[in-house]
């Protein structure tokens, strides 16, 4: 059986007047993620860990920030297209595990949500799909609510 491991990560700046949204999910919160799309963290690195599993390169290199038809784009929509791209490629996911670091707002209302809404994207049951978030007790640029930060790890497989 091929079966790969893929890491990702990514990190965006907490702002004024945009929408905080998570794994897809819009959560109320008085600041959002600055970004040319949504800016979903936790989405991006899903993204880029089953990117990196596969050896396709990054989310950058497949949706750059410099074009306009990314503006503002919904991650979960994206991810779709990375899926389609794994296919193409003979592969799979077979599970994903991510971790969101911010000190708040509090993830945990919305995090079968998030679960769900990856899982149904990445065309996986929910039971492979795990969600954790993580504060870092007020220490560095997450710590301090400056930004919010997510890793993933991701296992494809070779499509028989």
């Amino acid at each position: 059986m091929n079966i790969r491991i893929g890491h990702g990560y990514d990190v965006h700046r907490l702002v004024e007047g945009r929408a905080l949204v998570l794994g897809g999910v819009s959560i109320a919160h008085t600041h959002g993620l600055l970004g040319h799309s949504d800016a979903d963290v936790l989405t991006h690195a899903v993204m880029d860990a089953v990117l990196g599993a596969a050896a396709l390169g990054d989310i950058g290199r497949h949706f750059p920030d410099t074009d306009e038809k990314y503006a503002g784009a919904d991650s979960l929509v994206l991810a779709e297209q990375v899926c389609a791209l794994l296919a193409s490629h003979g592969f799979s996911v077979g599970n994903i595990d991510a971790t969101v670091i911010a000190q708040r707002p509090k993830l945990a209302p919305y995090m079968e949500q998030m679960r769900q809404n990856l899982a149904r994207v990445f065309g996986v049951a929910p039971d492979a799909v795990n969600v954790k978030a993580t504060t870092e007790e007020s220490l560095g640029f997450t710590g301090s609510g400056e930004g919010i930060a997510a890793h993933a790890v991701a296992l494809i497989t070779a499509n028989a």
